[in-house]
């Protein structure tokens, strides 16, 4: 059984913001006047059927796409035209609906790929490997193996080359190489597709982990079909239909409005957690 969170969060700061955005594709509205907060220290997730915005939401806030109207701040400075590498480097790190890993690299070289806007040393320094590069490629390389290889527990295939692994093994490492990133704020679209039952619950305490665990503390923003961990692990959860917003509260506020249920659920209640 997924490990709940349910516990009570304090009023924070709003770490980043969505106001009044509008997506458009052709005559095709993906956005409609979505607005979303997200405080610091939570973790706030979105769902809705196919087809209901959240992941060209998820692009918005990357930086893939630019809405045509509307604004995204993040920590109250207006990023709009910031590129996905400068969201980058402001603390915006991400992982993707379908896993997109360096099959040909290791496990250990695919996360330190998510260390680039961390190291310092020119291309000179680099080039010679010595000093100042030396010294920080043994510290980075020591950040990756102490504290993200251990903590998603994958040791045992540190060396193994990624593409060779199996598909919830490569999720993990996605999320390793955006974890070198040290986010403050972590994206994750859809973590757990396609993952098995014992997969989604390792993938499920990994995320708490990241959130709650003193050493990351990691704001996520959550996108995701399984409604029993969304509702186990969130603080809030906002629901998308055709672009627009149904409502944005906390998970047992939104299991009662009849209008996500209409939308969404059925007259079933698909919101039981896992058992």
């Amino acid at each position: 059984m997924v490990v709940s969170k349910k516990t009570e969060l304090k009023e924070g700061d709003v770490l980043l913001k969505l106001e009044d955005v509008h997506m458009f594709f052709g005559k095709v509205c993906a956005l409609s006047g979505v607005n979303l907060e997200i405080r610091k220290g939570e973790i706030h997730s979105v769902i809705g059927p196919n087809g209901a915005g959240k992941t060209v939401m998820m692009n918005i806030i990357n930086g893939l796409y630019r809405p045509q109207r509307g604004e995204v701040f993040y920590k109250g400075e207006k990023i709009n035209h910031l590129k996905p590498y400068k969201r980058s480097e402001l603390g915006i790190s991400r992982t993707f609906q379908k896993v997109e890993v360096f099959g040909g690299l290791s496990v250990l070289d695919n996360i330190r790929l998510g260390r680039h806007i961390h190291y310092r040393s020119g291309i000179f320094s680099g080039s010679c490997y010595l000093g100042k590069t030396k010294k920080e490629e043994i510290e980075h390389r020591k950040f990756i193996e102490e504290e993200i290889i251990d903590l998603l527990e994958i040791e045992h295939i540190r060396h193994k080359p990624t593409g060779m692994l199996p598909y919830g093994l490569q999720k993990r490492v996605e999320l390793g190489r955006a974890l070198a990133m040290e986010p403050e704020l972590l994206i994750l679209d859809e973590p757990l597709a396609g993952l098995n039952l014992e997969e989604v619950e390792d993938m499920a305490r990994f995320i708490l982990d990241i959130n709650e665990e003193e050493r990351w503390k990691v704001t996520c923003l959550l996108v995701e079909h399984d409604m029993g961990v969304v509702m186990d692990l969130s603080d809030r959860v906002l629901v998308l239909n055709f672009g627009n917003t149904i409502t944005d509260d906390t998970p047992e506020a939104v299991q009662k409005n009849q209008d996500v249920v209409n939308a969404y659920l059925g007259e079933e209640d698909l919101y039981s957690t896992r058992r």
